[in-house]
């Protein structure tokens, strides 16, 4: 049976396997997939091991650098994320790297959702590794503009250079922007804490924007609860990227798309337990 695995560490908490189980019968795809803690100074030992058998990974905090460097070739969207979340051992041995993670938040969007980006004014909030990996995706959809905000702007006008050949990017620090804007999405960590990036209410244009965040919990995130306060006209979490980033791996290793709606019904629904 082809094995499967998510490195992390932590990885206890990894909802991966439910996820990849729930795909696997569904599908009719005999495999197994379990969760492999990593030990912070050896990721590439420790992939190394695992594929001499294994078929493919997922990868999480905090190694997907570490996959991005032991990969022997890159997708495209991998290459631009800098950061790899999905490894898979090809005829010849070696190791293809992919980064999901920015197709998954676009399926989420597009056809979860049902809502268009092309020609939207969309807003990411944070420049770090998340915005990185889900910026070529986003432009793909060819919005009107997207602007990276982040508190030290530097990080944020370096991706927007990194990026402007894609499409029309640009930087700004938090407290600059006034206009609404079509999208808000929040790859910050300020949800883990309870808090909400320092941004104007005034961006949101009641009834029209949709806002997201790419962290979810039990209960709506502090920055989804600020979205509904101001009006949005949708406030989404980020399990629905979850369970589409992983449907994008699943693609990949196994040549069929699941569907992901029943295992978003069910990722809720244990949740709310």
């Amino acid at each position: 049976m082809d094995r499967y695995v998510v490195f992390g560490n932590p990885i206890g908490h990894s909802k991966s396997p439910m996820i990849h189980q729930l795909f696997a019968e569904q599908t009719g795809q005999r495999l197994d997939y379990s969760t492999l803690l990593a030990p912070l100074d050896d990721f590439t030992g420790c992939a190394t091991a695992f594929f001499r058998e294994g078929r493919g990974a997922n990868v999480t905090v905090p190694f997907k650098e570490d996959a991005y460097r032991l990969a022997n070739s890159l997708t495209a969207r991998a290459q631009r994320a800098g950061a790899v979340n999905t490894l898979s051992k090809l005829e010849d041995g070696s190791l293809l790297g992919d980064n999901t993670d920015g197709a998954g938040l676009v399926r989420d969007l597009t056809v979860n959702a049902g809502f268009s980006l092309t020609g939207k004014r969309i807003l990411l909030l944070g420049a770090g590794g998340a915005v990185r990996g889900a910026l070529e995706p986003l432009l793909a959809e060819k919005p009107a503009s997207v602007i990276i905000a982040n508190r030290t702007v530097d990080k944020a006008e370096l991706l927007a250079e990194l990026f402007c050949d894609l499409g029309p990017v640009s930087a700004s620090g938090f407290d600059w922007l006034r206009e609404p804007v079509d999208v808000i999405i929040n790859a910050t960590s300020a949800s883990l804490t309870g808090d909400v990036p320092p941004i104007a209410p005034s961006l949101i244009e009641p009834g029209q924007t949709l806002c997201y965040d790419m962290m979810y919990g039990r209960e709506p995130t502090a920055f989804c609860r600020w979205a509904t306060e101001h009006g949005a006209a949708l406030a989404m979490d980020g399990l629905g990227m979850l369970a589409e980033q992983a449907a994008e791996a699943f693609w990949l290793w196994r040549g069929v798309r699941p569907d992901t709606a029943p295992v978003l019904a069910e990722l809720r629904r244990q949740l709310a337990l």
